[in-house]
């Protein structure tokens, strides 16, 4: 225990003294001495005012503000709809019946199943959050190493990984429901009804609710990842004590 302490302490020594070192550098240098050979005791050494603890408690944090900010701007009104990041698209069965009801004066209707498509993500967004917080809450000293030792968007691709199917599973009833509540299944209806109606139109046919889930999460992720990269960049971003504490920043 002593011993992984003293090796804590040098590695944060050489990595984290200086004041410009950045944040991952003093994580990295903590968590492989204690993730590799000694393994020993919890980290609690610290240098320059910081324990290990604090610096994965600063990751975490990283990535609580992250998610927190993400669903407040995907769960917004239009967070989803008038981005063209996000966006989410009819189907592309769907979208095919779109174009064919633009020629007979009737692409509203499809327009408007799209906008309610977007209208359901907005209000399922943020029933993630506290997944995310969860699979946030339970990440590891080896994950936070593997994530340091991965590409920008690693911690985004650790939520992928430990949170998927318990984001699916909420989301899922959620967007069901929203669809019913802002009348996106009653609007499929009348566009299926009229479409049907058209002279010599292909059969088409769409699963709204798994469509809608998987951009979705397909969203929220992608603002995820662009969080994580800026926390990790940009001062400005680090917006609470311990993040400033430990990324640095004024």
């Amino acid at each position: 225990m002593r011993t992984a302490a003293l090796a804590l302490s040098t590695a944060l020594i050489l990595t984290g003294a200086a004041a410009e070192a950045s944040f991952l550098d003093k994580l990295k240098g903590a968590v492989d001495q204690v993730t590799s050979g000694s393994g020993e005791g919890s980290g609690s050494a610290t240098t320059d005012g910081l324990a290990t603890e604090q610096i994965v408690a600063g990751l975490k944090e990283a990535l609580r503000v992250g998610a927190e900010r993400v669903v407040a701007q995907v769960g917004a009104v239009d967070g989803f709809n008038a981005d063209p990041k996000i966006h989410i698209p009819l189907p592309d069965q769907l979208a095919k019946a779109q174009d064919i009801m633009r020629k007979f004066g009737l692409g509203a209707m499809a327009d408007d199943v799209e906008l309610r498509l977007n209208r359901a993500a907005e209000e399922a967004a943020p029933k993630t959050k506290e997944l995310i917080w969860k699979a946030v809450n339970e990440m590891t000293l080896d994950d936070a190493r593997k994530i340091y030792d991965g590409p920008q968007d690693a911690a985004t691709q650790y939520f992928k990984r430990v949170a998927t199917p318990d984001l699916k599973a909420t989301v899922e009833p959620v967007i069901d429901n929203a669809l019913q509540q802002v009348g996106a299944i009653t609007a499929y209806d009348s566009l299926m009804s009229k479409y049907k109606s058209l002279p010599l139109v292909p059969d088409v046919k769409a699963d709204l609710q798994a469509h809608a889930t998987q951009l979705t999460l397909d969203g929220i992720f992608h603002y995820l990842a662009k969080e994580e990269a800026d926390i990790r960049a940009n001062p400005a971003a680090r917006t609470t004590d311990l993040l400033k504490q430990v990324f640095g920043g004024s």
